[in-house]
């Protein structure tokens, strides 16, 4: 062992490893973990090994766990959404209204107002708001708000004139706009209609993305992420190069391609996992369809109380399943956003079918005495909200990876009672599919849900919300998780998925010393209480990047 820089002792360390899941004192050289100790007299060991000025920090009885991944969220989104105007959840349409009419009155006029969060399931019956509603708080303004799930855009009037959209406008494949009695757009677009309006919405800088992410990394960190999946694009992808090679970059990326980069990545030669341990590159992000709270999810039967409406698939599945072959045939995975149960057996079906072609063209490869050797790949379906019961054990079998986001399933369970009745006993289906065999991946789909990932945990071992709701034994709590299920699925879950698991995940001798000391012991206090854990401080390569006082 070369001798350490820094030695943590007299904690509760949960490793993530089977053989030794305690230890009491970690010892980190550089960026690595050199060594733990699973008692007294081991961390007094560790800290006599010290280098000349290390540093031996007293834990004092506090625990300390692998740093978190969020292996779904959209970072660069998250970080702009923190300085425009916040709607997220609002209880009423007035009260949303006001919040958009105070933040109008901060900037000039023509200025875009831009943020989101709103949703309209909250709002009395849940329908949907309209371009005069936001008129009234937006005259001297365009204006386009994202909901909640980032499925359905609020556009007002003068949004719509920059967008020439009108009742001659044709709906795009893949995607939906409200019109009235007269066949007039009302504001709210769906699906790939939004693009109708991104085309034209005034974008931010590279420079105030930068910004913004400077201001997002330390949430991040303050919640305990060491890193992150991105789900978002090239924009994104050259922020994070820059905060990188300025050494700014505090946080582990994974970035996904989106799909429409496919035959770009493709004759460049990428493949899964170029990059290095700060920025790499996953497979491609691909759609099948919506979400639950813009009922654009694609069901296999309709949804509760609204026939005819099956959601809104956003591709087809023949298009799908050339995508996933022509993408894992190129060595790039693919993940795939699913969540109604029809999405989801699409996406099965694509990634069945992809597998079953380059078995086929390995085994001719082999037969005729070529290489066909190749890294197996990970494909992911992100979120798997709803699964019909007969393709629960397909995702082992096809050794697909279930990205959830736990938080969804304790905000959602109303709606899903509402829209998807007696079928919803098999959504969120964490513990189905772990015992099956699958791997667990969790995030939190920031900004959609809250970027914590102890209120993930929580979520998905109480299936409560905060307030307890809706009751002590927890919505359909045949599909809780134990809080170490859970962590693994922050932790190990993640770093599997992005081929990584051998440098990060866990706490063991050779790894990054990525980790998270909280405040008290999530394994052993009553779940309902991870809500007020606090974390104390995360450490990313050897380094504090967040530090409260308690420490």
């Amino acid at each position: 062992m070369n001798r350490p820089d820094t030695v943590l002792y007299n904690g509760a360390i949960h490793t993530m490893e089977d053989e030794v899941p305690l230890a009491s004192a970690v010892a980190l050289s550089g960026d690595r973990i050199a060594a733990l100790a699973n008692d007294a007299l081991g961390g007094d060991r560790l800290r006599g090994a010290l280098a000349p000025g290390g540093r031996a920090v007293d834990l004092r009885g506090r625990t300390v766990m692998p740093g978190m991944i969020d292996a779904h969220l959209h970072f660069v989104e998250y970080s702009l959404r923190l300085q425009q105007v916040d709607i997220y959840e609002l209880p009423s349409l007035e009260q949303t209204l006001d919040r958009v009419a105070a933040h109008a009155a901060m900037l000039g006029p023509g200025r875009w107002i831009r943020g989101g969060g709103w949703n309209c399931n909250l709002w009395g019956e849940g329908a949907f708001p309209s371009r005069h509603d936001l008129d009234r708080v937006t005259p001297d303004h365009p204006a386009a708000l994202s909901s909640k799930d980032g499925h359905s855009l609020w556009v007002n009037t003068r949004a719509m004139q920059l967008a020439g959209l009108s009742a001659q406008t044709q709906d795009v494949p893949g995607g939906s706009m409200c019109r009235d009695a007269e066949g007039i757009p009302t504001g709210i677009l769906q699906e790939n209609a939004m693009g109708l309006v991104y085309d034209v919405v005034e974008r931010p800088s590279h420079a105030e993305m930068v910004n913004a992410c400077r201001r997002g990394l330390d949430q991040a960190h303050r919640a305990g992420l060491t890193g992150i999946h991105d789900c978002e694009g090239a924009a994104a992808l050259r922020v994070f190069q820059e905060l990188a090679q300025n050494d700014e970059l505090t946080l582990r990326v994974l970035a996904h391609i989106p799909a429409k980069s496919l035959h770009a990545a493709i004759e460049l030669g990428v493949r899964d996992g170029l990059g290095n341990e700060w920025v790499r590159l996953a497979g491609i992000k691909a759609f099948v369809d919506g979400s639950l709270g813009s009922r654009s999810a694609w069901m296999l039967e309709p949804y509760e109380g609204c026939p005819g409406n099956c959601g809104i698939p956003t591709t087809t599945k023949e298009a799908l399943g050339e995508l996933v072959r022509g993408a894992n045939a190129a060595g790039l995975s693919a993940a795939v956003h699913a969540i109604g149960d029809a999405a989801n057996r699409a996406a099965l079906d694509a990634i069945a079918m992809a597998g079953s072609a380059i078995a086929a063209a390995r085994g001719a490869a082999n037969r005729a005495g070529r290489d066909a050797s190749s890294r197996p790949l990970r494909n992911r379906i992100e979120h798997v909200q709803l699964l019909h019961p007969d393709d629960i054990p397909r995702l082992a079998a096809l050794g697909v990876i279930a990205s959830g986001q736990p938080i969804h399933a304790t905000a959602d369970i109303d709606l899903v009672e509402r829209y998807w009745g007696a079928r919803g006993a098999t959504s969120y289906a964490w513990r189905s599919l772990l015992e099956a065999g699958t791997v667990l991946a969790f995030g939190s789909d920031a900004p959609v849900e809250s970027i914590s990932p102890l209120a993930g945990i929580h979520a998905a071992v109480t299936r409560r919300r905060a307030d307890g709701y809706p009751g002590p034994q927890g919505w359909h709590p045949e599909q809780s998780l134990t809080v170490r299920q859970a962590v693994r699925a922050y932790t190990m879950g993640p770093a599997y998925a992005s081929g990584e698991e051998r440098l990060k995940g866990s706490l063991r001798a050779g790894k990054l010393a990525d980790l998270v000391v909280l405040d008290r012991d999530i394994f052993g206090i009553d779940p309902m209480e991870i809500l007020q854990a606090q974390v104390v401080a995360t450490m990313v390569g050897g380094q504090f990047v967040y530090q409260s006082e308690a420490l």
